[in-house]
C-alpha cells in the first residue's frame, strides 16, 4: 500500500472509529487495514491510535497527523483534477430529509451523475442530528437554522412555510381569524431533534415573529408523521409549503391564517469546519445550489443570491 493510500485509510479509521468498517468502505479486507497502519505507525516513530476492545481513537499525535493528511490528501486530488482534467469520482456520502430529497434532490441526480460517471453516491435519510466525522457522512442537507459551531453552512434557499389542518379539525374547533383565536386549539407537536423540546408555531404580525405554544396531545419527530397526523385531525402544524401542497389542491388539508404565516424556514449544507473541501463535495454542493434555483416560484422556494 502508497502512502497516499494509507493516508486515506488512516483519516477513515479515524472517522469511523473502526477498523472494520474503514476497511469496508474501502474494499479492503480488515486484516490489511491492521497491518497498513502498523506499518504506517512504525514508519512514523509514533503510535497514531489508542486501541480498546471496543474503540479505536488517535492519539495527540494521531489526531495531529490527521488533519496533516485531510490538507495532504483534498490538495492531492486537487492536483490531479487539475492536471489531467479528470472529474472528480468516488464514494459521497450525504444525510439528508427523506421528503427534501424526493423533491429537490433526486428528480436531477440521472443528470449530475451523467455529468460526473465515477461519482457513486450514497444519500442517507434521517430528521436526526449526525456525526458527519463519526458515520463518515462527507455533507448534510438540513431545513432549519445552522446551531453546529463545528459545521460551515451554506445556505442554498429559504422555503416557504404554511399553517394547516384537517377540514375535520377545522369543522370542531373552529377557524382561528386571528393567532390570539387559538384558544382552545391544539397541535400536532414536533419535537426538537436538538432539544427534544416542543417547537411552538410562529405567526407574523405586523412584521414581528410572535410564537404560541399550543396543547399537544400527539408528539413527533419525523415530518412525515406530522402531517399524517394533522390529516386525521389531531391538530394544527406547520411545514414547509411544497410538503402539503398536494394536500391543499385536494383539500385533505387547508390552509390557516394565511395572512399570518410562519417564518420561512432556511435550507443549508452543512460539512466539517476542519475539512478542506474535496473536489466531489464541491460539485455536489454547487449542482445542489443549482437544483433549488431550478425550482418555480409556485414551490415557495426563494433562492439564495450568492
Amino acid at each position: 500500500m502508497d502512502r497516499i493510500d494509507a493516508m486515506r485509510l488512516y483519516t477513515r479509521v479515524v472517522e469511523r472509529r473502526s477498523f472494520t468498517l474503514a476497511a469496508e468502505d474501502l474494499g479492503l479486507p480488515r486484516s490489511t487495514a491492521t497491518d497498513a497502519i502498523k506499518a504506517l505507525e512504525a514508519r512514523l516513530g509514533v503510535r497514531l491510535l489508542q486501541r480498546t476492545t471496543r474503540h479505536v481513537r488517535p492519539t495527540l499525535d494521531g489526531e495531529a497527523y490527521y488533519a496533516r493528511c485531510l490538507q495532504l490528501l483534498d490538495e492531492f486530488e486537487d492536483a490531479e483534477s487539475a492536471f489531467h482534467g479528470k472529474k472528480p469520482g468516488g464514494l459521497l456520502r450525504v444525510d439528508v430529509h427523506g421528503t427534501l430529497a424526493r423533491r429537490f434532490v433526486l428528480p436531477g441526480l440521472p443528470r449530475f451523475l451523467a455529468e460526473y460517471p465515477e461519482l457513486q453516491l450514497y444519500l442517507s435519510e434521517g430528521d436526526r442530528l449526525v456525526d458527519l466525522v463519526r458515520e463518515g457522512i462527507d455533507c448534510v442537507l438540513r431545513v432549519g437554522t445552522p446551531s453546529e459551531p463545528e459545521m460551515v453552512a451554506r445556505r442554498v434557499a429559504t422555503l416557504a412555510e404554511v399553517s394547516c389542518a384537517a377540514p375535520g379539525y377545522l369543522t370542531r374547533h373552529g377557524v382561528p381569524a386571528s393567532p390570539d383565536a387559538l384558544d382552545g386549539h391544539r397541535m400536532v407537536g414536533f419535537r426538537s431533534s436538538a432539544s427534544g423540546q416542543l417547537l411552538p408555531l410562529e405567526f407574523t404580525v405586523d412584521g414581528v415573529v410572535q410564537t404560541r405554544l399550543l396543547p399537544a396531545t400527539v408528539s413527533v419527530n419525523g415530518a412525515e408523521s406530522l402531517v399524517a397526523a394533522a390529516r386525521l385531525g389531531l391538530g394544527l402544524i406547520q411545514v414547509p409549503r411544497y410538503h402539503v401542497e398536494d394536500d391543499l389542491r385536494r383539500g385533505t388539508l387547508v390552509e390557516v391564517l394565511p395572512q399570518h404565516p410562519p417564518s420561512p424556514s432556511p435550507v443549508s449544507l452543512l460539512y466539517p469546519r476542519n475539512r478542506h473541501l474535496s473536489p466531489r463535495v464541491r460539485v455536489f454542493i454547487d449542482w445542489v445550489v443549482r437544483a433549488f434555483e431550478a425550482q418555480p416560484d409556485s414551490d415557495g422556494v426563494a433562492r439564495v443570491t450568492t
